[in-house]
């Protein structure tokens, strides 16, 4: 089939590959991105973590929290200017209070902005004439635990629980609460940073396990080696995977020595009882949207054409 040149350079965009490598990854998988993606790592020719980097929006991220629960929203604009606006910055933190009571989305979008009796989208639609772009609520999420803590960390806040990147911890304890929560920001921050794709191996997309052995194993075959070493260097390979993908096996960011699991158990001394992560979220400011890439020199000329 006919590769296209957009093609190529959506290819090497996002694995950083050359030019030539990308025609022939997309010929051998008949234009298809993802197995493209594949073939080159393959021939170790791309790096998995390579990205675009064209998945960005404006706005911001919120946070709210109670005793034993806490909340995520995402709210977007069309420009950073807006998140810097204090009435959108109070719209968004005041649907973070309705999210701590609702969490899920669909749920939080019709209920009643507070002190209003309008609901959330309704005071959305109508903050767009006010504030003057098009705003809108993309969504929300909430964990709780029955005893313990649920510890929030909030990355480039621009304002009180408010900024580019949320993260909520949930750690169920018969322990000292406060302490747990402790803890379990420290936890937080690690997940800003690092962005784990599962709290454990069980958690793990199993097709995504299967993409990662599909590809080490042809990885290993190319030096050549039997098919029971190849085994081996599978397995190898694949627990380094998990150490870099599975939040409780990677090295933890405030102490590189031990793991997440281990910083746990040593945590367990201060907070007085067994404790356990049961859930985390993380929330980073337009991530999955595409913004539109604009070739301003282009939009100023065509203006002045008018």
């Amino acid at each position: 089939m006919s590769i296209s040149a957009a093609q190529v350079k959506e290819l090497r965009e996002l694995t950083g590959a050359g030019m030539m490598d990308c025609k022939a990854a997309l010929a051998e998988t008949n234009g298809d991105m993802e197995a493209a993606v594949d073939w080159l790592r393959k021939k170790g020719i791309a790096k998995a973590d390579k990205k675009a980097g064209r998945t960005a929006a404006e706005g911001l991220i919120g946070v709210d929290q109670g005793l034993r629960e806490a909340a995520l929203v995402e709210v977007n604009s069309e420009t950073d200017f807006v998140a810097r606006n204090e009435a959108f910055q109070q719209i968004v933190g005041n649907i973070a209070k309705v999210a701590l009571a609702f969490g899920d989305t669909e749920a939080v979008a019709a209920a009643n902005y507070p002190g209003s009796d309008k609901t959330v989208i309704d005071t959305i639609k109508d903050a767009v004439g006010t504030i003057g772009e098009n705003l809108s609520f993309r969504r929300s999420a909430k964990l709780v635990v029955s005893e313990g803590a649920v510890a929030t960390y909030v990355h480039n806040a621009v304002a009180d629980n408010l900024g580019k990147l949320g993260v909520l911890v949930a750690i169920e304890t018969a322990g000292d609460a406060q302490k747990a929560a402790a803890f379990g920001r420290q936890v937080a921050m690690h997940i800003a940073a690092i962005n784990p794709m599962a709290l454990d191996i069980d958690a793990l997309d199993p097709a995504a396990v299967e993409r990662e052995k599909a590809i080490f194993s042809e990885q290993a075959r190319q030096s050549g080696k039997p098919e029971n070493i190849i085994e081996k260097m599978v397995e190898g390979r694949l627990r380094k995977f998990y150490e870099e993908v599975v939040l409780l096996k990677q090295s933890f960011v405030l102490n590189p020595d031990v793991t997440v699991a281990d910083a746990l158990k040593e945590a367990e001394k201060e907070i007085g009882a067994p404790a356990k992560i049961t859930a985390y979220l993380r929330f980073a400011l337009g991530e999955g949207i595409e913004k539109e890439e604009t070739d301003f020199a282009a939009e100023v000329a065509a203006t002045v054409k008018k």
